[in-house]
Order: structure tokens, then sequence, then C-alpha cells
């Protein structure tokens, strides 16, 4: 993949890509495509020498020894702080995330002083390149937009989803049966949280492979949306 730009079309440089590889996309293919990208070309960037920090930010900058400017923006794309220690800023997003510095990156960005924001919708986002792959290609295929986020009880960090189009991103169990003929009450399963995370192993940031495509997994048709696999807060039990 070129490097993105600001107005450049991701689903033409997709396209384009897999001619180049040799690779057809096909039918029922899941295409997963890093956020950062989409955000570049959707133009979320915000060049740090323009952000006056409030004291808020200040303050926050001198426990956690970010730049004061980068605080200034997380808080902007922040509703509310849901935990800070040393340098951890966890924040809920406009999305409904819950991850660290609301998504807000500095790193591959390309320019020096400019930090990178999440997509204000990334379910349109997805559903656009997904319209715009069929419209090239003449096959659907569903789209997952990922992004890198930590685990609260865990080490390490997985790519999740932040978007989705044509596909359903939870497979429900619910009152299916398991091989013993016990009703499962629970298990809900976050597909596109696991197909992100398994696309990630080839997406390495340092080659340019900001995008996988994935084939043969069998997935509920349906124009998709993020909002399933966000907790409702009267539902969460650590807040």
């Amino acid at each position: 993949m070129p490097l993105v730009k600001p107005g450049d079309s991701i689903a033409d440089q997709i396209v384009e890509a897999a001619k180049a590889e040799s690779v057809e996309i096909q039918s029922n293919d899941i295409i997963v495509i890093a956020q950062k990208i989409v955000s570049k070309a959707e133009g979320n960037l915000i060049d740090l020498l323009t952000v006056h920090p409030s004291s808020l930010a200040e303050t926050i900058a001198k426990t956690s020894g970010k730049d004061p400017r980068h605080v200034e923006v997380i808080l902007r794309e922040s509703t509310s702080i849901v935990r800070m220690r040393g340098p951890h800023l966890i924040v809920e997003t406009a999305h409904g995330f819950v991850c660290a510095n609301a998504g807000v990156d500095r790193s591959n960005v390309g320019k020096e002083d400019s930090v990178v924001l999440l997509p204000k919708d990334a379910d349109k986002s997805a559903k656009m390149i997904q319209r715009r792959i069929t419209q090239l290609t003449g096959v659907n295929v569903g789209i997952i937009i990922s992004d890198t986020f930590g685990r609260a009880w865990r080490n390490g960090q997985v790519n999740v989803a932040i978007g989705v189009a044509g596909l359903s991103p939870i497979v429900d169990y619910r009152g299916t049966q398991d091989m013993f003929g016990n009703q499962l009450n629970v298990t809900q399963i976050a597909m596109a949280d696991e197909l992100a995370s398994a696309a990630e192993l080839v997406m390495r940031k340092s080659d340019r492979i900001p995008v996988a495509i994935v084939r043969g997994v069998k997935y509920v048709k349906q124009d998709g949306s993020i909002k399933p696999l966000i907790r409702p807060r009267e539902e969460d039990l650590f807040r």
C-alpha cells in the first residue's frame, strides 16, 4: 500500500494493491483495514503547533509525562476520564470506546508534531469503502476497521474492531445447546474483534501492510455496526 494522504480513496488503493500482488478479491472476503490509514484519508489529523493546552491538560501532563498539547487533544476527544495513573490515561470517547488516550496517536503519522484521531464514524467509513470496492470489483465483501487496544486484565495489546460493514460483529449462541445438551445463556462471540486480532498477525506496521484479507470465514451478512460490541455503562461492572 502507498503512504496515505488526505483525500485518498482507501478502496481504490486496496483494489490496486491486490492487483499488484496478484490477489483476487472474492465475494464473502472480509477486508480488515488499519484505522490509521482511514483517519489519514479522511483528514483526521491535528497539528500540535495549533493546540493551546488548557490548565487541566497542563496538570495531567505534569503527572503523566505527556506533551500537554497531546493531552489537550485527548481531552477534546473524550467524554470522560475513566482512569489515570502514571503515564496511563484511560478515557471514554464520543464513540463509546474505553481506551488509552482516546485513540489519539503520534506514531506512523509521517509529520512531526502531528497526531491522528480516530475516524469520526468508523461504521460510515467502512460502509463507504465497502460500496466502492463492490463498484470496482463487482463482489460483495465485509469490512472491518481495526485499532490496537490494551486490555484491563491481561498484558499485551490486540487489534479490535472499531467499525464494521457487511457483517454482524457478534455471533450469538444464546438459546442454543452445547455438545452435552446444556442451553447456552451467555455466550456471545465478538467475531469482528477476533478477526481483527487474527488479521493483525500479518499487518506489520513497519512493513506498510495496513490491510489484510480474511477468507473462508462463515459470517452473518448484514449492514453491520460496531454498536453491539460496546457495553452500555449501566452494564459495566467495573465503572
